[in-house]
Order: structure tokens, then sequence, then C-alpha cells
């Protein structure tokens, strides 16, 4: 593990034990509200957030940094996703950890030019810690990892249907569901690329394609071996944050596959 890598995981697993596991079913009501179309926000994504923007200066104060909470406060952070910063979601699956539930986690990626430059998923319930770093390779816990699908026939797909407009779900239910086994969803991008890349899942579509929760993950799936691209097969930009659609999957052969169906859509 470079120095790096031990440093993000020394301070993720510092902001879990300090401001997120604590609170973990523990939560009153006034420490959860709803930024709006059914979106929670706790207490512990706004004081993980703060420790994480502290620590992450600290290694680096030269660069921006795009936490998603700063972003909902205050959307013009978002212009600073074409320059170098680090892109923060200091809860991911927020939803599970309001319930009481797993798996949520925490997610640092370092970008610039408008592509994930490194990457850290940090699974807050179980310490899994994946981190990369483009054209070195994908880690988990320290050790070199290659994305491997689920061997399965028809392929494994866990497809979120959340933030698609009616028709275009139904579209999806008629085209490309019945090709595939499915599989509910997590509602966490720190679980879902992993599983992707480890033999669990073998594709996946997401709608929305914020930041902070896919720049650490497209650069993880990829770095493993994997495929993580627009459904029109162009690269994931962190900087393009109105636009929707990213297909993943535990090869190119497999993203093929799902791209082909997905255009009939």
């Amino acid at each position: 593990m470079s120095a790096l890598d031990a440093e993000i995981l020394a301070l993720l697993r510092k902001v879990s034990e300090t401001a997120i596991l604590p609170r973990f079913r523990n939560l009153s009501a006034g420490e959860v509200e709803d930024k709006g179309g059914n979106d929670p926000v706790t207490i512990a994504d706004r004081e993980s957030e703060k420790l994480l923007r502290e620590g992450l200066a600290r290694i680096d104060d030269t660069i921006a940094f795009v936490g998603e909470e700063a972003a909902h406060e205050d959307p013009s952070v978002l212009d600073w996703l074409d320059r170098p910063c680090w892109i923060v979601d200091p809860v991911d699956g927020t939803r599970n950890f309001a319930n009481g539930h797993g798996p949520f986690g925490v997610l640092v990626a370092r970008a610039e030019g408008g592509f994930t430059q490194s990457g850290w998923i940090y699974d807050c319930l179980t310490g899994r810690f994946c981190s990369a770093h483009r054209g070195q390779g994908a880690f988990v816990d320290g050790e070199r990892v290659t994305a491997k699908g689920t061997g399965r026939t028809p392929p494994v797909a866990a497809i979120s249907l959340v933030y698609m407009e009616e028709a275009r779900r139904e579209a999806t239910k008629r085209h490309i569901e019945p090709k595939y086994a499915l599989v509910d969803i997590p509602y966490c991008a720190a679980e879902q690329y992993p599983r992707l890349a480890l033999g669990e899942n073998d594709v996946s579509i997401f709608e929305r394609t914020l930041a902070w929760d896919h720049a650490a993950g497209v650069l993880w799936l990829e770095e493993a071996g994997g495929k993580a691209a627009r459904p029109d097969g162009s690269p994931y930009r962190v900087d393009e944050h109105g636009r929707t659609g990213l297909l993943g999957a535990s090869s190119p052969a497999l993203w093929d596959e799902l791209a082909a169906l997905y255009a009939h859509l």
C-alpha cells in the first residue's frame, strides 16, 4: 500500500469511527432531513464531510474541495469539478444508514482535467478499503485485484430504476431486464462498484451520475479490468454534472452487450 493510500485509509477510518458509526442506529428525529426527492441527509453526513475536508486539506490544500453537502448548500461548488479537486461523498448510502442497516461507506476521489486520477472506497461496517490510481491497477486492502464476472447465464444485473422517468423505466423493464438475472441494488455506490469486480454482479445501469457517487468507483472498476462508460461509449467525466446515464460491467464484453440493448431504449 502506498504512503498516500495509507494516509487516506487512516483518515477514512478515523472519520468513520468518529462521526459515522457512533450515529449508526442512534439518530434522533431531528438529525435526519430530506434534501428533496427522497434524498436524506443526516448529522453524520455533515460532520464527516467537515472532518474529511480538514483531513484532505492536510494532505493537499492546493486543490479544491467538492463535497456532496457543500454542493447542496451552494451549487456553484460544482464549477470546481473542471479543475484539480477532491470529490467527497461523506456517507454514501445515507438512505441505508438512516434506516439502520448497511451497506454504507465513504467515497473520496482526486480529479484533474475532468477525470478521476485516484479513488478510494471505504466500507464503514467491514473496513474494506478499495483504492486505485490511474494506470496503476485496482486494490482491495492493499492487494491487487482483477475484475471477474459471476460466470452465470444469464448474467447478473443490478439496475437502478430509482431516478428514471416512468417511460424510460418501463422501456428498461421491457428491453433489458428480461436478458438478465436481476438482483436488488444496494442503494450504495460504495458497495455496487466492488460487486461488479468481485464476482457478485456482472452489469449495472445507473441513471443519476453525480461525481461524488461515481468518481472513485468508475476509476477503480476500470483499473481492475472492468468497464464503466456513458451508454454511447464516451468516458465518464466528473465535470458533466448535468448528464445522466452510466453503464458498468465486470468486463468490456459484458459492457458491449448491455450497451447494445440500452441503445434500443
